[in-house]
């Protein structure tokens, strides 16, 4: 027999957004509800762009002696170019439009582009699991630039700030992580219109300066950038480096995409963030234009005197924003990714009873504050952490274009020559931006490329090695039908109740289940082998949660359904199995659980150094119970040593 589910609700993403229903745009809360939200979460970090981006291009013209009206027009040229073919036509118009059931990001992509495939296509895999690790190096420069560049308008206030700096940049910086554990639901609500206020602010500031030097208008003009990048040469090369911290941040439209919704999103960047950063962009220009000895801080310099101080605070505001929504962003991605096993099982906190998306991991939120601080630390000013900004984000770029091409192609039905052109005109800007990105290499840009190596390193040990076990473990097991048959003959003691054994091979016995015959020599009048399976969709439908399969008189199997934004809880699944007729009492069910040691080995398929790191792994995983959310006082663990 095969029964299905009526579950409960499913689960969403990272920690303070708005959750959604399958490919739906969102409606609680109304279309500028969502709207603001958008702002609030999505914005935080491409919108804090104007902090640090044109004076980073104007500066290197300064060091080079090269600061003309036609340099300063060219970069904001390049400048805006980047935001509209970039942000834009790629995110808005195209890439938003490969939603994997209303959600998004690179691993939604990922498993977007192997469901387009048909199977789980290493190429696919390598693509979506190199994106995420230089994720994971961009969510520890984001918090440390995004702070300190705001902290530093204080210097302007006056130069007795100075040494100051540092200490308050970590000051906030420590608070914003020690937060995390206690949720972030109350102060979320104010991310929108703290945004707004912030986006109105920056671009009537940009408008104000624009007459006092209209001929910056002439950025509009593709050929201004063009000609600058042919005309300056290797410097023009390093500038566009720089100009691209515009759109660092880019990812979050798509990420966070199932959230708030495609529409709101877009109506967002299209109607209102947008034309304020290109205000802010142009007035800076202008400022720079009539004013040159502006050129050290632009952005803060744009407000008159009076309102210095006022600004420095808004945007330490929208900066932590910013940084909030990196850090929420990196647990939601470290959730996919245990549930799809590219890394160990972390302990995933639920910090809100009303909002199951508000997650805390605090390994993540560790190995991020540190991360954060070492950078603050290690590099000192804003200007020194741009050198290491920028080539994740292009990295993650040039990786996503590669899957949008295979989902346009394969999914989407394009005829393949179209599909290439398509990705080709990308991938040629993109490939641009990278090269310029990589000559920050020696200046800091190595530690995102360091970071986002060591995250491939781990997430490719514990795949490979999970694999490895997984295969070792089937070849050294009975086939469950083979041992429901063994018992019938042999007749063992049976007590009374329910014994669950879950298992990653439904196929085969459990091993807890052999230890438990083998040690106390009894079965229990039922048996429940369950087996989580986590498919490559965000969320499954109540309806598709379980399916259940009668074994025998007294054995069943059951498959539980989740999608890789969801957290499994086994209990729950239990009692929608109980209310579609499956008998089952909590009071009278004892849970077995393996819990395997695991040693190296000689014999090995992997290097001594990647069978180390998996066992040093394996020994950071979240055991069973916590992460399937089962009663800790109906668990009896039975302990095993596996070697790989």
């Amino acid at each position: 027999m095969t029964q299905r589910s009526d579950a409960g609700p499913a689960p969403g993403g990272d920690g303070t957004h708005v959750h959604a229903h399958h490919g739906s745009e969102r409606t609680r809360g109304g279309l500028v509800g969502l709207i603001i939200g958008s702002i609030g979460v999505v914005y935080g970090d491409i919108g804090t762009s104007p902090l640090y981006a044109l004076r980073e291009s104007l500066a290197h013209q300064v060091e080079h002696d090269a600061l003309t009206e036609e340099s300063v027009v060219g970069a904001i040229s390049l400048l805006i170019f980047a935001l509209i073919f970039t942000v834009t036509i790629k995110y808005v118009i195209f890439v938003m439009r490969a939603d994997n059931r209303g959600e998004g990001g690179i691993l939604s992509l990922m498993a977007l582009a192997q469901t387009a495939m048909g199977r789980r296509t290493r190429v696919a895999f390598l693509l979506g699991v190199g994106g995420a690790a230089l994720f994971a190096g961009e969510a520890i420069i984001t918090p440390a630039i995004s702070v300190m560049s705001a902290i530093e308008g204080l210097e302007l206030v006056t130069h007795r700030f100075s040494e100051f700096v540092l200490p308050i940049t970590i000051f906030i910086l420590v608070t914003l992580f020690w937060v995390q554990s206690h949720g972030t639901a109350r102060v979320a609500a104010l991310f929108g219109p703290i945004m707004i206020v912030f986006f109105l602010t920056i671009g009537v500031l940009g408008a104000m300066h624009i007459p006092e030097a209209p001929q910056v208008l002439r950025s509009f003009d593709p050929r201004q950038g063009m000609t600058f990048l042919v005309t300056h040469g290797w410097l023009g090369f390093v500038v566009l480096g720089s100009v691209f911290l515009a759109v660092t941040g880019v990812e979050a439209l798509y990420a966070d995409m199932g959230h708030f919704g495609r529409g709101p999103i877009r109506a967002a960047w299209l109607g209102f963030v947008l034309p304020a950063l290109l205000l802010n962009y142009l007035g800076q220009g202008a400022l720079v234009l009539s004013r040159p000895e502006a050129v050290g801080n632009p952005f803060f310099l744009l407000a008159p005197e009076w309102g210095l101080l006022p600004l420095v605070i808004l945007s330490t505001l929208a900066t932590t924003i910013a940084a909030q929504a990196v850090i929420t962003g990196a647990f939601s991605l470290a959730r996919q990714a245990i549930q799809l096993g590219l890394i160990p099982r972390l302990e995933v906190t639920h910090t809100s009873a009303s909002q199951e998306g508000q997650i805390y991991i605090g390994r993540i939120n560790r190995l991020l504050l540190i991360g954060v601080l070492l950078l603050v630390i290690a590099f000192k000013s804003s200007s020194a952490l741009a050198s290491a900004y920028g080539i994740a984000v292009t990295g993650t770029m040039v990786l996503s274009t590669s899957l949008l091409f295979i989902v346009a192609w394969r999914k989407w039905g394009w005829p393949l020559f179209v599909s290439i052109l398509f990705a080709a005109s990308f991938l040629v800007v993109e490939f641009a931006f990278l090269t310029a990105n990589l000559m920050k290499v020696k200046d800091g840009g190595w530690v995102p490329l360091a970071l986002g190596g060591c995250a491939m390193i781990v997430m490719w040990t514990w795949t490979r090695g999970t694999r490895l076990l997984a295969e070792k473990t089937h070849r050294d097991s009975i086939p469950m039908m083979e041992l429901i048959a063994m018992l019938q003959k042999s007749k063992p003691t049976r007590v009374p109740g329910t014994a669950v054994f879950l298992t990653s091979d439904p196929d085969v016995a459990p091993t807890a289940l052999m230890h438990n015959l083998k040690h106390n020599k009894v079965l229990h009048e039922r048996v429940l082998v369950i087996c989580v399976k986590t498919e490559d969709r965000p969320r499954v439908a109540p309806d598709k949660r379980f399916e259940i399969e009668k074994l025998s008189d007294d054995f069943y199997r059951a498959t539980l359904h989740y999608g890789f934004m969801e957290s499994p809880r086994v209990p729950a699944a239990l009692a929608a199995m109980r209310k579609a007729g499956f008998k089952y009492d909590i009071m009278t069910t004892s849970f077995f659980l393996g819990r395997r040691s695991i040693k190296e080995s000689p014999s090995s398929e992997m290097p001594v150094w990647q069978d180390k790191l998996y066992v040093a792994l394996t020994r950071q995983a979240a055991n069973a119970t916590d992460f399937f959310s089962i009663p800790s006082d109906r668990v009896v663990e039975l302990g095993a040593q596996v070697t790989i």
